[in-house]
């Protein structure tokens, strides 16, 4: 069956106090996407941060989803932390608590949790942290949606029990032939035209070419740009316009599981 729609996702609230990273501003990027993945504490965001993009989400129409990543405000969360898995499950609880109370405050829900950078990519090929991850969100969290990777343990382990999944694919990161993105520190510029072809061939064929130059499938349920990759604001516009431009529409990831399964 032809896809007919797709969710779009950006991290947001990644700065902190007076500090921002990345070009785009908040407010613009939100105006391109149906989710929204906010900065929790930890690697980037503070509580004033954390309120005004809930605020703006609710206002924008945009649902919302808990960012937790490695406590590591330094390297932006892309340094793999050394602790155990419980402490790394408290602190993704701690966080994923901070966001909800933001978001009850301003009457509405958590969609969704998703790690972030470093913390993602641990999770993914570590089931022990995915089991404990998941075991602990279903007692916290059990309506919500935790985003992840098709290709990972994350996805493995959260569908057998039973925790609801959205699988990403990312516009402006590489894949390899695992299927599993290619990690980066830094990112290089991007075309913001091809990123979007890439999008609409992964929609439309359900391909991605991997950095070895083969094409492989990819299942996924939402697509994923980053607010700090340069020209951001450019290859979100480009994304969104080009799946528009090919029919798709773009929802938001729960009402996408509402009506697709």
């Amino acid at each position: 069956m032809a896809r007919t729609m797709v969710d779009l996702n950006c991290d947001l609230g990644e700065g902190y106090g007076q500090w921002t990273l990345g070009e785009a501003s908040d407010d613009a990027l939100m105006d391109l996407i149906s989710s929204a993945n906010v900065a929790t504490g930890f690697h980037a965001g503070d509580p004033n941060l954390m309120d005004r993009v809930v605020r703006l989400g609710v206002e924008r129409g945009v649902a919302l989803g808990a960012h937790p990543g490695y406590r590591d405000l330094q390297g932006f969360g892309r340094r793999v932390i050394q602790a155990k898995p419980e402490e790394l499950v408290n602190d993704i609880l701690y966080q994923v608590g901070a966001l909800r109370e933001f978001a009850r405050r301003h009457g509405t829900r958590l969609q969704h949790v998703k790690p972030h950078g470093a913390l993602y990519m641990e999770a993914a090929k570590d089931e022990t942290l995915s089991r404990l991850m998941v075991e602990a969100l279903l007692k916290s969290s059990p309506d919500t949606l935790l985003f992840c990777m098709d290709v990972s343990k994350t996805c493995a382990v959260a569908e057998a029990a039973g925790l609801p999944v959205i699988r990403e694919f990312y516009a402006d990161r590489d894949y390899d032939r695992s299927g599993s993105i290619v990690f980066a520190r830094r990112m290089r510029p991007l075309d913001p035209a091809e990123v979007a072809d890439k999008c609409v061939r992964a929609c439309c064929d359900g391909k991605v070419r991997t950095v070895e130059g083969d094409d492989i499938d990819i299942a996924f349920d939402s697509i994923c740009f980053h607010s700090d990759t340069p020209g951001a604001l450019a290859i979100g516009t480009a994304v969104r316009d080009a799946l528009l431009k090919d029919g798709l529409r773009i929802v938001a990831a729960a009402d996408l599981v509402a009506q697709t399964r």
